[in-house]
């Protein structure tokens, strides 16, 4: 069980990069000028291709937390909160998803200080996560 925690927590680590590092690139976005058409596409193409990079990622790494869940058993109420961030998370990711989408049609509505907050929620969930595991509180 060692290896599947050992590949869990990579795959955690590279998915939350990911999570930390696309909504930076909305911020980006949300701040071109319409008369800089090289960058906005410059910067859609970065985070289409971090998108794509790294929802498999984001895959793996719930693959082998369930896979450690199955292997220890789901019990403590701090695996029920960790669970709930986890599957909010997922949303986020998705969320991310549907962000990119709209910027690549031309119809965000949001400017860069919304996507500046919306960059935060990642790290408020890692740290919570992490004191969830760690801490085990309840």
């Amino acid at each position: 069980m060692l290896w599947v925690k050992a590949f869990h927590i990579v795959f955690v680590v590279s998915w939350f990069a990911g999570l930390f590092y696309l909504p930076r690139i909305f911020v980006n976005l949300a701040m071109v000028p319409a008369e800089s058409a090289a960058e906005r596409e410059r910067l859609l193409l970065m985070a289409r291709k971090l998108y794509k990079f790294v929802t498999p990622i984001g895959a793996l790494a719930v693959i082998f937390g369930l896979w450690l869940w199955f292997g220890f058993g789901f019990a403590g109420g701090w695996l029920y909160a960790k669970t709930a961030l986890v599957v909010g998370l997922i949303a986020y990711h998705f969320w991310c998803g549907r962000l990119l989408r709209e910027f690549a049609a031309g119809q965000n509505a949001r400017d860069h200080v919304w996507f500046r907050f919306f960059n935060e929620v990642p790290v408020l969930a890692l740290v919570a996560v992490c004191i969830l595991v760690v801490v085990k509180p309840f």
